[in-house]
């Protein structure tokens, strides 16, 4: 005869593998989340290709000459999951983001970046050269895989209080399969930990911080910003990335990186940006000069805040002159 706790195991037994039928039943089929699983049977290469296209035909405004000239930091890219964010517009900038933006130092960036591939969310890391002007290339080569198959990627604009170009969660995969080749152009963004207006503006930290925006033409909608262009609808791509996927073959296991392309690569054209004359508001009248009745006159002046250039509007007179009136006469004594 069978014991009462054989009996008890025996029934817990069965109840357990009805509740979990039951549990089957019900789930069904598992599904990617927001489309970012991916289910390609391996890794698959990239070679990503970063150009800058700031130029002074394109951005003639306050378009930084020297001290220092315009020119782009290292590249940080990195390979990851949906469960990490490198950065993310409207969203607050972290501080190795803050750091970058703000200071090109990358420490804190990669350390985060570390800390996510213990974790598991961060596939891999990767960073590019700086270019030394405001036209060039820089690239690397990129090993995606399927459990990390997004990628984020950051360059500053030097010179800039804390402005970047960046690329947030760019998914390379489609279900099963890898892109062949990706084309994307670049616009600014402003950290908003750093509330100056022009390239060259002295630190002014903003307090408290902002979410990460868009910088367009008309937003920060003011004249003082250097990409303020109210006659433009959108700012031409002030840079583009091009990811191409390559083949890997049993004898090529090691990556390239880091290498700069040939100066014979010449960036997209683009049309040039028009820059229209700004001059300051008219000073006060002066006294006047000559007779109080007839033949007297009284001078104002404005001066020149931005000279027009790529056949933008040319600037006003500078200078207006008109007859005195009694009240403002110079009498001599």
């Amino acid at each position: 005869m069978m014991s009462s706790e054989h009996l008890t195991c025996g029934w817990l037994q069965k109840l357990l593998v009805v509740v979990l039928k039951i549990c089957l039943t019900f789930a069904g089929p598992l599904r990617p989340l927001n489309g970012t699983t991916c289910t390609a049977r391996g890794p698959a290469s990239y070679i990503l290709v970063f150009t800058g296209h700031w130029s002074p035909q394109a951005f003639p405004k306050q378009y930084p000459l020297f001290r220092p000239p315009a020119q782009w930091s290292k590249l940080v890219a990195v390979s990851h999951n949906r469960n990490f964010r490198l950065w993310e517009e409207g969203a607050r900038a972290s501080v190795g983001v803050q750091n970058f933006a703000e200071l090109g130092v990358t420490v804190e960036l990669m350390k985060t970046a570390k800390e996510a591939r213990r974790r598991r969310t961060v596939g891999a890391m990767y960073r590019t050269a700086g270019i030394p002007n405001g036209i060039g290339h820089s690239s690397t080569e990129l090993l995606m895989q399927p459990r990390s198959s997004l990628l984020s990627l950051m360059v500053k604009m030097i010179p800039s209080p804390d402005w970047f170009v960046g690329v947030d969660s760019l998914n390379l995969c489609e279900g099963s399969h890898w892109k062949q080749e990706v084309n994307i152009d670049l616009k600014p963004y402003d950290a908003g930990t750093d509330s100056g207006f022009t390239f060259s503006s002295p630190n002014f930290p903003s307090n408290p911080p902002e979410n990460i925006t868009k910088i367009t033409s008309q937003m920060p909608n003011h004249p003082a910003n250097s990409f303020y262009y109210p006659r433009l609808k959108e700012l031409p791509p002030l840079a583009s990335i091009k990811l191409t996927r390559q083949s890997r073959s049993a004898d090529r296991q090691t990556l390239m990186s880091n290498h700069i392309l040939p100066n014979s690569i010449s960036p997209q054209r683009f049309s040039v940006t028009p820059l229209d004359c700004e001059v300051s508001l008219w000073s006060s009248w002066g006294l006047c000069l000559g007779p109080c009745s007839k033949g007297g006159v009284r001078h104002r002046t404005r001066y020149i805040l931005l000279r027009p250039a790529n056949a933008g509007d040319p600037c006003p007179e500078l200078e207006e002159q008109a007859e005195c009136i009694p009240h403002s006469c110079l009498k001599l004594q």
